[in-house]
């Protein structure tokens, strides 16, 4: 039992990784000043410094916590402590209280913290004259970032914070997707399975009737339920194949395939090498193509076909473009370009129908540029 309690104690929350045990390495130059004393002013200098590792380990303890501020003030008088009674070098242990003023998200509080770190690193410099001698250009460098570094830690923070919050959004939006995909399934079952199961259902009531008065009849009305059946099979086989999701790289091969077999002559041009777009953005998009070539196919009486992809650093495109009936002529209302709207708001994709020579669908949708994840750094 004390061997997992022990293994379970943890001087510096894991999610900070490897920084708060790599940045100890500064606290060397206090140990070195304070070593050079002797008498009381060693020993109280030495107990001082076991304060500050306290509060430094408490500081990534009690992040949004009332004791962080307490704890940061406590540091900052050791820092102020050190720089007059010992060393004025000892006012480079200013960044680990620098860092920590990074940490708030409130701007009061960051405005009082901000206050505080500049009397505890100017005061001391004044005092040793250090804004009066040559070493100016020694430690005003320093002073500069110093000052500087909690509000690069506070963006940093923001980032991840946006970086969290965009992996919720995207775990929220597999989770719509699923929901969707679900209705989807349920609506086709009911379209296209409900008619075929009720029409076996009242063959299957004729052929018991029959048996008796028209034995003839009853064999084949029982030869067309058995090819009811096989037809309703092969609707439940193409409906489990559409829930496998699909790449665009695989759905275009398709494409070509559905429009090759209508007669339809089949330009591409871009390409298909998308590994910036996630798996579910794929899927979806897949989906929203080959409901366009589908509508092309069923309405448009075209003889040409072109899918072009335009990629940058911030969107992809997608324009399929034929040379059909055009946009008038074709029901622009349909259940399929309103499921398509809607799977496309999911990950903020937009797209445009237009009208010209022929009907020019335009899908466009963003690329996420994720940041890499860092940890905490001073």
């Amino acid at each position: 039992m004390k061997k997992s309690k022990l293994r379970n104690i943890e001087i510096f929350p894991k999610k900070y990784g490897f920084f708060p045990y790599m940045f100890l390495i500064y606290l060397s130059l206090p140990i070195l000043y304070i070593s050079h004393q002797t008498g009381f002013k060693r020993i109280f200098g030495f107990v001082l410094l076991g304060v500050f590792l306290v509060t430094y380990r408490q500081l990534y303890c009690t992040m949004q916590k009332k004791s962080y501020s307490y704890w940061l003030a406590i540091q900052m008088i050791i820092v102020f402590y050190f720089s007059m009674a010992y060393d004025p070098n000892l006012l480079f242990m200013g960044f680990f209280p620098a860092n920590f003023i990074g940490w708030y998200n409130d701007n009061k509080k960051i405005k009082i913290a901000l206050l505080c770190f500049t009397v505890i690193e100017l005061v001391p410099a004044y005092y040793h004259g250090l804004f009066f001698s040559k070493s100016a250009f020694y430690f005003l460098p320093f002073l500069v970032i110093m000052f500087l570094s909690p509000f690069g830690i506070r963006s940093m923070n923001k980032r991840m914070e946006l970086e969290k919050q965009l992996d919720q959004a995207n775990e929220k939006i597999k989770e719509l997707v699923k929901r969707e995909e679900r209705t989807r399934i349920a609506r086709d079952l009911h379209d296209t399975l409900g008619h075929t199961l009720s029409l076996i259902t009242l063959k299957s009531q004729l052929v018991e009737k029959l048996t008796k008065i028209d034995p003839d009849r009853a064999q084949m009305e029982a030869k067309e339920i058995q090819n009811t059946s096989r037809s309703a099979l092969k609707q439940v086989r193409e409906l489990v194949s559409n829930m496998r999701a699909i790449t665009i790289a695989e759905e275009l091969i398709q494409v070509q395939e559905i429009l090759e077999a209508a007669g339809i002559s089949y330009y591409y041009q871009g390409s298909t090498e998308l590994t910036e777009i996630p798996p579910l953005s794929q899927n979806i998009i897949s989906m929203c193509l080959r409901e366009a070539v589908t509508n092309i196919v069923k309405h448009s009486k075209a003889k040409n076909c072109s899918i072009t992809i335009l990629k940058s650093t911030k969107h992809v495109q997608f324009i399929v473009k034929d040379d059909g009936v055009g946009l008038n002529n074709m029901n622009s209302n349909g259940n399929g370009l309103k499921g398509m709207e809607e799977r496309l708001s999911l990950i903020d994709g937009e797209f445009n129908i237009t009208h010209n020579k022929g009907t020019s669908l335009e899908i466009k949708i963003p690329i996420i540029q994720k940041l890499e994840k860092e940890g905490a750094v001073i």
